[in-house]
């Protein structure tokens, strides 16, 4: 693999340069905030060399590399002007709050993970070496050892305050100084003394600030706030001085007065709150959160619980909520090993067996992407070996004592403690259960080359332009505008194929006519979504735009009535394009056929840009 191919590649299918705000990487994957989504060729992402998949995740476009995403990380850098960190700007769109808290944290941990997991990867080898009784703990290389792991965890204040300086556009040295002073040795001991603590005659809550996560957070937040505020009063010849001086004499005794007491409450609060889920739900806690942490990574939800974790680990000295990822990942590879066992494609069965074990090994992204979700079913059966993993970890009480790098096999150090053998038992559990629900489920199998070679009517890319597709029905395009695959639709319920299969479409105007002659089963209320039948049984839903439901109905206009039978070309509904897109929403349009079992293959007929009322698409029998 030549990254610098690779990386010149990506750089121009993700909309060139100036559309890349920043980007990052985490274990496995290139992280990019773009300006415009929608000017990505994901196809072409997806056929690069070592790209092994892609994904949307709130404001994020996710591309999955693998163990190489540090080289075509640099390789991208090296070969463009592109930024490795947020600049504090925003990109002008209208945010989703939830999706900007979770890229918010996302942000943050991203970049740090990697001092994180050598450190816990160190701690890990350091507990199993104390377990086996090759080193004691009173001996000199132990203790420094011990200095070498437990640093980026003592220190992880400092470690956030410059990653969350980076994102929210803050001087980062000015944010270290703020994390090192409340990690001072003196004030530590002052905080510690038991005495009571005063600053101006304001009393100091007494707060242990090493290895905790939110009151920095908050700290810096609000340290980015006052450097903006101090820089616009302060004339230019004084900012050099005066900008980082106020600013630090401001948050530090601010952070030790208001914010980390509150930050500390915030995050014990959330630890008891976890640990109350998990000691009254018993099994059920387990099964919920092994069952969906798969769906939660794919979200980029899984970094909101970091903070919780992290906290559980330096307050209670363990953590429940992580093993449930563990889980979650041999459950997954549990169901591409099953694929592999049931596979009659031979490079496809090859494939499955080695994501497979890459999945074991803790890197469940191509097993996931590139098996599990291509067949759909396996990737249920992967949610359920989690769920099942879950629960038996819940009902035996497994913990998590060392915030490693790894949830595979390797990061296994991590379970070191009083409950050491139940984790390891649960592995081969959760790997089970998942390639026995694959393997029952069955699936649909991906066409061998020689199956391949005997369906060239559908193949060639010249039956796409072609009129004389052989359907068991046509349908024509409802508006005029771009035909996308449903994977570019930011949202689960149809990029995920839940609703149906089908494709999208990117509006250039704002009229809906019918593809098909049929009967109008549904028009919603809100007039954003219409189910049609055709005459033929085929069920299309059309859904105008995402989340435009949530406009109840105003820029849009209702021309059919529930009952009412339609002609191909009938105006079913008109909407005011420019007015939705200013109120932020996205108008890409999923058409999707609901019924797809009763079709053998759904095939494109247009590719590209569509009139309406073209020939759009062939449903086979």
């Amino acid at each position: 693999m030549n990254y610098n191919n690779s990386a010149k590649e990506i750089i121009e299918l993700v909309g060139g340069e100036e559309n890349v705000q920043h980007v990052i990487h985490c274990m496995t994957r290139l992280r990019f905030n773009l300006h415009d989504k929608s000017k990505v060729d994901r196809k072409k992402i997806e056929k690069v060399a070592g790209v092994m998949g892609t994904n949307i995740s709130g404001d994020q476009f996710q591309i999955i590399i693998g163990n190489d995403v540090p080289k075509v990380y640099n390789a991208i850098l090296g070969n463009s002007s592109i930024k490795a960190d947020s600049n504090g700007k925003k990109s002008g769109k209208n945010k989703n709050v939830i999706s900007a808290i979770f890229d918010l944290i996302s942000g943050v941990f991203t970049p740090i993970l990697p001092a994180i997991a050598g450190a816990g990867m160190i701690k890990g080898l350091l507990a199993i070496a104390l377990t086996f009784g090759w080193l004691s703990d009173k001996s000199q290389v132990y203790t420094i050892l011990n200095a070498i792991g437990d640093g980026a965890f003592y220190f992880l204040p400092i470690l956030l305050a410059v990653s969350a300086a980076r994102k929210f556009g803050s001087n980062v040295y000015v944010a270290a100084t703020i994390a090192a002073a409340l990690l001072h040795p003196t004030l530590t001991a002052l905080l510690g003394s038991g005495k009571p603590v005063a600053f101006l005659g304001l009393p100091v809550t007494a707060v242990t600030y090493s290895s905790t996560v939110i009151p920095i957070l908050l700290a810096i937040w609000i340290a980015a706030n006052v450097e903006k505020w101090v820089d616009r009063i302060i004339p230019s010849m004084f900012k050099l001085i005066l900008v980082p001086t106020l600013t630090i004499l401001i948050v530090v005794p601010c952070t030790l007065i208001a914010v980390g007491p509150l930050g500390s409450v915030i995050g014990n609060w959330l630890s008891l709150g976890v640990g109350a889920l998990f000691e009254h739900g018993w099994i059920f806690a387990g099964l919920i959160l092994g069952g969906t942490w798969s769906l939660i990574i794919m979200t980029g939800m899984h970094y909101a619980f970091i903070p919780i974790a992290m906290n559980n680990l330096a307050t209670k000295g363990y953590d429940v909520i992580l093993p449930s990822m563990f889980m979650a990942n041999l459950g997954q590879a549990g169901a591409a090993f099953a694929v592999s066992l049931r596979s009659k494609n031979k490079s496809f069965k090859s494939l499955a067996m080695t994501t497979s074990l890459t999945a074991v090994m803790g890197i469940t992204e191509p097993a996931m992407y590139g098996v599990n979700m291509r067949l759909k079913k396996p990737f249920i059966g992967g949610l359920i070996g989690g769920a099942v993993g879950g629960a038996y970890y819940s009902a035996v009480g497994v913990k998590y004592f060392i915030m490693g790098g790894n949830v595979g096999l390797p990061g296994i150090a991590s379970f070191i403690g009083e409950t050491f053998v139940w984790a390891v038992i649960g592995l081969p559990i959760a790997f089970a259960a998942g390639a026995i629900a694959t393997y029952i489920m069955g699936f649909e199998d991906v066409e061998s080359e020689e199956e391949a070679d005997t369906s060239a009517t559908e193949e060639k890319p010249a039956d796409l332009h072609s009129d004389l597709v052989v359907a068991a029905e046509q349908l024509y395009s409802p508006i005029k505008g771009l035909v996308k695959p449903l994977s570019e639709v930011n949202d689960a319920t149809f990029s995920s194929g839940i609703m149906g299969r089908g494709f999208a479409i990117q509006p250039e105007e704002g009229k809906v006519v019918s593809p098909v002659a049929g009967k109008i089963t549904t028009i919603f209320k809100t007039k954003h979504a219409i189910g049609i039948t055709s005459d033929n049984g085929a069920e299309i839903l059309i859904h105008v735009g995402i989340d435009t439901v949530k406009l109840n109905g105003k820029h849009f206009t209702s021309h059919v009535k529930d009952g009412e039978f339609v002609e191909v070309g009938d105006t079913l509904v008109t909407f005011d394009l420019d007015a939705i897109r200013s109120e932020g929403y996205d108008l890409i349009t999923p058409v999707i056929i609901t019924n797809p079992d009763r079709y053998r293959s759904i095939k494109p007929v247009k590719e590209g840009k569509v009139n309406s009322s073209e020939a759009f698409m062939a449903l086979l029998v």
